[in-house]
């Protein structure tokens, strides 16, 4: 079945993968700029803002494809082997495909664990509990989320003596309070996004309602946690706030309001995060079922193939950053991005925000096609190992 005769819901979830997709992007050409995250500038906060979406969406949908992938298989147990070879494939290439694409180089002993690395893994754990009730993988899911900081008190209950050796360990889970294992960079943590996939795939519930019920409960769900997050939010932004001023804390002048209440904690990420986030990607679910165009199509398109659009976007990116500096400065030095996504490009060599979305646009019209093309082999022609990329 292809993207123009899915059902309706099911084509929304292909296109807000899509949407995250295209959104990703933003922030890997952003990476390559040398532009930092975040501030000093509307514009660059912003830039970064929006892309904030796009791990949650990755892990959210990839829970509830989990879900529609095993009612088609009709069988816990192929989900579960799917769902364990899919995600040590991708943990597998997150450490090696991945890195050279980041890089561009096989010597580096830069290693990171990044969002694939986390999707990998959260994919394994999901397959080990698919056999249980979907409602019960959801709720576990978001209890998962709201209770993350629990995750954080482990090792403070571990013996002294052994707690370095754990806390090697267990910063791939939560945050740990020892001394980071130097051989790797832990980007994105297990916890809370092995949490959000779960909650994903008891999402996929919800989708399997009537048109009126599911969309009805999409929007109470999606702008109920949208209405949580500006309401905790602003609690949290004035109670810093006071705290603040009631301590002779900062120096410099407090952000505006909605730069602070917009600035929430992504590593790990919070729970108000993924309110922030999860939120209105739900709400805007009903609407993307009823959303018409080439762009819908694109995006559709683009959201059935999202680990070919992820691998090709990078070596696109790349490629096309070495010919922007050279376009824009004349000059490019490899050691600037070898340890790419922590560029060290010199001030000097940093772009424009106008010169970052120009290449951002030029990297899309690019894999649109090779998408395309991907998305048309795959599920005309499929080959047996297309079903993992």
């Amino acid at each position: 079945m292809d993207s123009t005769t899915a059902p309706s819901r099911l084509r929304s979830v292909d296109l807000m993968r899509g949407l995250v997709c295209v959104l990703m992007a933003i922030d890997h050409v952003r990476v390559y700029s040398g532009i930092p995250a975040g501030g000093p500038t509307a514009g660059i906060f912003f830039t970064r803002w929006i892309t904030h979406f796009v791990a949650p969406g990755f892990a959210f949908f990839a829970g509830t494809g989990a879900f529609f992938l095993g009612r088609k298989l009709g069988d816990p147990g192929k989900l579960a082997r799917f769902l364990l070879t899919r995600g040590l494939l991708l943990v597998a290439l997150e450490m090696t495909l991945m890195r050279f694409a980041w890089s561009f180089s096989v010597g580096t002993r830069f290693a990171l664990a990044g969002v694939i690395w986390m999707l990998g893994w959260c994919m394994v754990l999901l397959g080990l509990v698919v056999r249980w009730k979907p409602k019960t993988i959801g709720w576990t899911g978001v209890g998962i989320v709201a209770l993350q900081q629990l995750f954080g008190v482990v090792p403070r209950v571990v013996p002294e003596g052994m707690r370095q050796g754990f806390g090697y360990f267990w910063n791939f889970i939560y945050p740990a309070p020892t001394d980071p294992w130097e051989a790797i960079n832990v980007l994105y943590v297990i916890v809370p996004w092995i949490g959000v996939m779960m909650a994903g795939y008891g999402f996929g519930l919800l989708l399997q309602r009537d048109d009126a019920g599911r969309q009805k409960s999409l929007l109470r769900i999606g702008w109920g946690m949208t209405a949580a997050f500006l309401v905790l939010g602003t609690v949290a932004v004035l109670v810093r706030g006071s705290a603040g001023e009631e301590g002779g804390g900062n120096d410099g002048p407090q952000p505006p309001f909605i730069i602070q209440l917009l600035n929430q904690q992504k590593y790990p990420a919070s729970q108000l995060f993924l309110l922030m986030t999860l939120g209105p990607l739900i709400a805007l679910l009903p609407a993307a079922e009823r959303w018409k165009g080439w762009w819908a199509d694109a995006l559709t398109t683009i959201g059935r193939v999202p680990m070919f659009y992820y691998i090709a976007h990078l070596f696109v990116i790349h490629v096309l950053s070495i010919f922007a500096m050279l376009a824009f400065f004349g000059a490019f030095n490899p050691d600037w991005f070898a340890t790419a996504p922590y560029t060290g490009v010199p001030r000097m060599f940093r772009w424009s925000l106008p010169q970052l979305y120009l290449v951002y646009v030029i990297a899309l019209v690019i894999l649109y096609p090779m998408c395309k093309w991907y998305a048309t082999v795959k599920f005309t022609k499929p080959k047996a190992w297309m079903r993992y990329i």
